[in-house]
């Protein structure tokens, strides 16, 4: 072979070499981590400094790429097959494109992606500096690929929903695959996510449950009353429970009736009243989402809201513990009691009070209800059935079976649930 045929094979090779750094380069920039190039970055790390800084732009980043590698693709074959017709005629042409066709597969393209995506986090930082030279340019030719490709293919509206998605499949495959810990992880950063979907509504303690303090009670009355309590705040009403006028804190009221006993008045100064003592009620719309409040908690330096619907009507009452057991799970303390009007029986079934939530069942018995539709377990019910049940009446929805139990008027006050397959 002449001196010419070993030169032309020779940049056929450093070619080949070009397109397997170019698309190494593509899956390594793309598949890095984020967190971790953060990481680096802020450790002052120049060379990931420099990887965010070119994925700040990955539509050009790509393009830009992609004409790099197909331009030396694209050489390399016509250089190749221009060899073989040399060396074997006609017939060069078949042995040029079949020869390439594997050298370039495996070479240009498997090998090296393979050892990219492997090592993806080392070799973007490797090549940062060579593909920023690249990118310089070849911008200019980019930059009209991209402006042309935008005119004829229409952007994508619904990115970051899909991202968000894509996020929560994130999630549910680390939980999937891993120990009880990766599961609750899981729970965790799917809750935070649910927190700009889920309204205070759903997770209030319903007005029927709330333990309310009727100001016109004496105060050791109410001192009784909130010792057998295991909450430390409590709604205040004057005339009906709408009438919410305050909220009163336990250790406020202690203080209360500590400083009237120092004053040596011999018992309880019958002119102090609850409403001297309690707090102004905070209130809230029931369509308030739970990040938006958790929010305005923090804010506000607050704990405790009272839940209002659109006429003002008193709802329930939410704190900061409730939507922080949205994200971690129940937290309790020595003054809690269990989830009340749930009792396991010998068959498997459970009798439930109508009033438990369907989130607290959901996440105690690891169901699947649906709650967009009703708060309650009874809600559930009367949602589904379309109909005010009477005792001994069965329903059969979502894979579970209902026995109404007992009804005081229209409302359900305990319920006897199975479920009919694996949840």
């Amino acid at each position: 072979m002449s001196a010419e045929i070993w030169w032309l094979l020779a940049v056929v090779i450093l070619l080949i070499v070009a397109s397997a750094f170019f698309s190494s380069a593509e899956t390594a920039l793309t598949a890095a981590s984020d967190a971790r190039m953060r990481q680096l970055a802020i450790k002052g790390n120049r060379r990931a400094l420099l990887v965010e800084k070119l994925r700040a732009d990955r539509e050009g980043l790509i393009g830009t790429i992609l004409i790099g590698n197909n331009a030396v693709n694209v050489i390399a074959s016509a250089l190749a097959t221009s060899v073989a017709i040399s060396l074997f005629q006609e017939a060069g042409l078949l042995w040029a494109t079949l020869t390439m066709t594997v050298v370039l597969v495996i070479f240009a393209e498997v090998m090296p992606k393979t050892y990219a995506f492997t090592y993806s986090d080392k070799y973007a930082l490797a090549i940062a500096p060579a593909i920023r030279v690249v990118v310089v340019v070849l911008n200019p030719l980019a930059v009209g690929l991209r402006f042309l490709a935008r005119q004829l293919i229409r952007q994508n509206d619904e990115q970051e929903a899909n991202r968000e998605e894509e996020l929560r499949g994130l999630i549910e495959l680390h939980g999937a695959e891993g120990d009880a810990d990766n599961r609750e992880t899981q729970a965790m950063l799917s809750s935070v996510l649910d927190l700009n979907e889920i309204s205070v509504d759903e997770i209030m303690t319903h007005r029927a449950e709330v333990n309310m303090i009727d100001s016109e009670d004496n105060l050791e009355g109410i001192l009784g009353q909130v010792l057998a309590s295991p909450h430390t705040r409590h709604p205040v009403f004057s005339g009906n429970p709408d009438n919410i006028t305050g909220v009163l804190h336990v250790k406020d009221l202690l203080r209360a009736i500590r400083d009237d006993a120092k004053s040596g008045n011999g018992g309880v100064d019958p002119n102090l009243t609850v409403q001297n003592i309690a707090a102004e009620p905070y209130f809230i719309p029931e369509t308030t989402l739970l990040f938006d409040q958790l929010q305005a908690f923090r804010a506000r330096r607050e704990h405790f809201a009272v839940v209002v619907d659109e006429y003002g009507d008193l709802q329930g009452i939410v704190t900061l513990e409730d939507i922080l057991e949205e994200i971690v799970g129940d937290i309790d303390d020595e003054h809690d009691v269990e989830l009340a009007g749930l009792t396991p029986q010998a068959d498997g079934s459970w009798i439930v009070d109508g009033g438990v939530t369907i989130r607290d069942l959901n996440r105690t018995l690891g169901w699947q209800l649906p709650d967009e539709d009703a708060a309650t377990i009874a809600g559930l019910v009367l949602f589904e059935s379309r109909t005010i049940p009477r005792p001994g009446q069965e329903f059969r929805f979502h894979d579970i079976r209902f026995r109404i139990l007992k009804r005081s008027g229209n409302r359900l006050t305990s319920l006897r649930l199975w479920a009919t397959k694996e949840h």
